[in-house]
């Protein structure tokens, strides 16, 4: 945006050789980072009326900054494992908006659209080989590969579920009969998870990863949304069941995938395969 001329609104002669000195707001108006809107998988549909994206078809975020950058290389937000929330809370325009209440579908949207303006399309991963176990390092436009499956694209009908005004899925199971509630965990959700897994780790527990992911994404079993009820039901719940409420729950989730045809340059093997993120995603060489 240009910045106004003095001399010429006030017919005073302007000053040689000297350093330009914006104002305040002169200098706010004259560095204003583009922004752009992300879409959102999800289309608001499952966000609670008192949220920020209840029914919002897009997000709005800016560009990448050098600022964000420290963010993204500070050493101790690595090693606490919360650089990137913090990075995306960073970028969004609507402070109402919290990271974690994210649903993890739009998360991975902000994700990929950040690192393409941040850093451009392009990015490069080392796959292995499903076949001989070579690693192929690939480059890949995320425009090309970003596979967005929206709210629009899912029938919940088709999979045996009936969506509730809540925002949540009404499921009946095979083996017990019970009708269980399931939710779209978030953000904060994940931050749970993955903290009782470290947690279960130090204090060399058995895994449980599972039925914590279980008991995360169930509200009710049979309308009884007693905590100690549902958790109990998932402890006993049989392997057949188990498997349709992951199966369902997959298939429901507005989500953005990183899918591709992957070939071999090694042994000519091909198969469509998700792409990685890794490290050089937000930290490229």
């Amino acid at each position: 945006m240009a910045t106004r001329n003095n001399q010429d609104r006030l017919g005073t002669p302007s000053v040689q050789d000297s350093d330009p000195v914006l104002s305040a707001e002169e200098s706010s108006l004259s560095f204003v980072t583009p922004t752009e809107f992300v879409e959102l998988p999800s289309k608001g549909i499952y966000y609670p009326e008192d949220h920020p994206l209840h029914n919002q078809d897009v997000v709005e975020i800016r560009y990448m900054t050098a600022k964000d950058e420290d963010i993204l290389t500070s050493e101790s937000l690595i090693k606490k494992g919360v650089v990137v929330d913090k990075f995306i809370q960073s970028i969004l325009i609507d402070k109402s908006v919290k990271v974690q209440d994210l649903l993890l579908g739009d998360k991975n949207a902000i994700i990929i659209a950040a690192r393409i303006t941040g850093y451009t399309a392009n990015y490069t991963v080392d796959i292995p080989c499903g076949s001989c176990g070579e690693r192929n390092e690939k480059t890949y436009d995320l425009n090309e590969i970003s596979q967005v499956r929206s709210i629009d694209d899912i029938d919940a009908s088709e999979y045996g579920a009936e969506v509730t005004s809540q925002g949540t899925f009404l499921v009946e199971l095979p083996a017990t009969n019970s009708l269980v509630e399931l939710r779209l965990i978030t953000g904060r959700d994940e931050t749970k998870l993955l903290n009782l897994k470290n947690k279960r780790k130090k204090l060399k527990l058995d895994e449980a990863n599972l039925t914590d992911y279980l008991k995360a994404v169930t509200v009710s079993v049979d309308n009884n949304d007693n905590k100690a009820v549902v958790n109990d039901f998932v402890h006993n719940l049989p392997s057949m069941d188990a498997k349709h409420i992951r199966k369902v729950y997959q298939n429901l989730v507005p989500s953005v995938e990183l899918r591709t045809l992957f070939e071999c340059e090694e042994c000519n093997f091909s198969k469509e395969v998700n792409v990685p993120i890794t490290v050089q995603f937000f930290w490229p060489e």
